[in-house]
């Protein structure tokens, strides 16, 4: 796998970082703040601000920013991480597809959607730098970081609705076998090019990842790819 597709996936696996924008009240300096993001189809972070946060403000004055994400807390300095370096462009909380895929991320943003001062922004990547451990890093433009566009971003809806009410077993089943979660309930939330991720219940709930084999770009790939994971479940 190359170092690209390895960042892409990493990418793909989180949810939250560490964004850094320019202070446009104190020249010069960066300001960072804790952002959850969820990933449109082409794998640029899309984040909901408000218009009277310390970081928007940044954005207006400078739409330059970074964001930093990684995996695990244990040991930062050996863990896997991920740099972005990307411009910010404000993009539409109406998008009913962008719309529902974050809030099946993130329920508890629903109140921020009726809100007048909250909006979308979408980090188109520049630069990544990615960081797999040691001795394994590298740079990588921000035109490989993005993926193409494919048919999975329409029929994502229809995907997850098809497996939480036909294949709810085979989602246990996923989590189990892959994880070793034995969960009481799980609901599929979304499915990308390289894989999906699963709110699995036991006592809390928890998100887990799963990933393809290979990449998918619709439906029909799709349908395959969870397939051959379920036939693996049972072997």
């Amino acid at each position: 796998m190359s170092l690209t597709q390895e960042a892409q996936r990493f990418l793909f696996s989180t949810h939250s970082g560490i964004l850094s924008t320019h202070s446009a009240k104190f020249t010069g300096y960066p300001f960072g703040s804790v952002a959850p993001f969820v990933l449109n189809h082409q794998g640029m972070p899309t984040i909901l601000i408000s218009t009277i946060a310390e970081h928007t403000k940044n954005i207006a004055h400078n739409a330059h920013v970074s964001l930093v994400v990684f995996a695990g807390e244990e040991d930062l300095q050996a863990n896997a991480r991920l740099t972005l370096l990307a411009k910010a462009e404000q993009t539409d909380k109406q998008n009913i597809l962008m719309r529902e895929r974050y809030l099946r991320y993130l329920p508890q943003a629903e109140q921020y959607f009726d809100m007048h001062d909250f909006t979308f922004y979408t980090l188109y990547i520049t630069q990544a730098r990615y960081i797999a451990g040691f001795g394994k890093m590298g740079w990588v433009p921000g035109t490989d970081m993005q993926l193409p566009t494919h048919p999975l971003f329409i029929e994502e809806p229809s995907i997850i609705e098809h497996m939480n009410h036909d294949h709810a077993h085979n989602l246990l089943a996923y989590c189990q076998h892959y994880h070793g979660v034995h969960a009481n309930a799980a609901e599929m939330i979304g499915i990308d090019t390289f894989g999906f991720d699963v709110r699995a219940h036991t006592k809390s709930a928890q998100r887990l990842r799963f990933d393809f084999e290979t990449p998918i770009t619709n439906a029909e790939e799709a349908r395959a790819a969870l397939v051959n994971m379920a036939i693996a479940c049972r072997a």
